[in-house]
């Protein structure tokens, strides 16, 4: 299996993280674990039909898929004949150029795209996919997901420690207002996208730790209770104990 980011054109930079591109080769027969991080995306493929959703969904080829945040891992087949190409948003940045629905309505899922608001599959073949793709989201770029940047600014600088009541003081909104905001714009809830931050830092720090560093300091490191605080979460996110990872 093959896999490469590259990084938006400047201008779209605060709103899109990464362009990917997967495909496999002839070693490739297996399910592709995949961690939430709190950002949705989309997924063209232009390989043979992939499973996805732990096989609940099948992308057909020359389609367009939106993926919802994740809240839990999911899993994709990879295979000799797969290829995507996807897009990983920024949190809030969905809503920023396209009207479709509340991004909770497709939490936790992939679900074929609108075919007016689709990648043209044709380009992927003629062009250089990533002047393709600046080019699509330039031409789409609104600003209706900016009230939610300097909120989620705030959540990433505390590793996800901030408390909701703290969020709404310092960004003037009200909890209830968050609460909606956040489910139109991210399809997660604010308490969801703060935990899945938070487990983002630890599970960096697991990935990294020294043999000095233990799971226990990293726990408290991260705002987790005790060890089996910290066990539980990577657990329930990943799938995998942190000796696993």
């Amino acid at each position: 299996m093959k896999y490469k980011e590259i990084n938006p054109s400047h201008n779209l930079q605060n709103e899109i993280h990464s362009y990917w591109e997967l495909t496999g080769d002839t070693s490739s027969n297996h399910w592709e674990r995949i961690f939430p991080d709190g950002c949705p995306g989309l997924i063209m493929n232009l390989g043979d039909t992939c499973s996805t959703d732990d096989g609940a969904v099948k992308m057909e080829h020359g389609k367009t898929y939106v993926v919802g945040a994740m809240t839990t891992f999911k899993e994709s087949y990879i295979n000799e004949h797969t290829h995507l190409i996807g897009v990983c948003l920024k949190p809030s940045a969905f809503a920023s150029f396209f009207s479709y629905c509340s991004l909770s309505e497709i939490k936790n899922n992939t679900v074929l795209f609108d075919k007016n608001l689709s990648f043209d599959r044709d380009h992927f073949f003629k062009d250089n996919h990533t002047n393709y793709l600046n080019q699509f989201f330039t031409d789409r770029k609104n600003n209706k997901a900016a009230r939610l940047s300097s909120v989620i600014d705030d959540i990433q600088v505390s590793r996800g420690l901030i408390t909701i009541d703290e969020l709404s003081k310092q960004n003037g909104i009200s909890i209830r207002q968050l609460e909606r905001l956040f489910n139109s714009f991210i399809g997660l809830t604010p308490k969801e996208y703060t935990n899945i931050i938070r487990l983002q830092y630890a599970l960096n720090l697991i990935a990294s730790q020294k043999e000095h560093t233990s799971l226990l300091d990293i726990a408290f490191e991260c705002g987790y209770y005790d060890h089996s605080h910290l066990t539980n979460a990577v657990k329930r996110h990943t799938g995998y104990l942190p000796s696993e990872l």
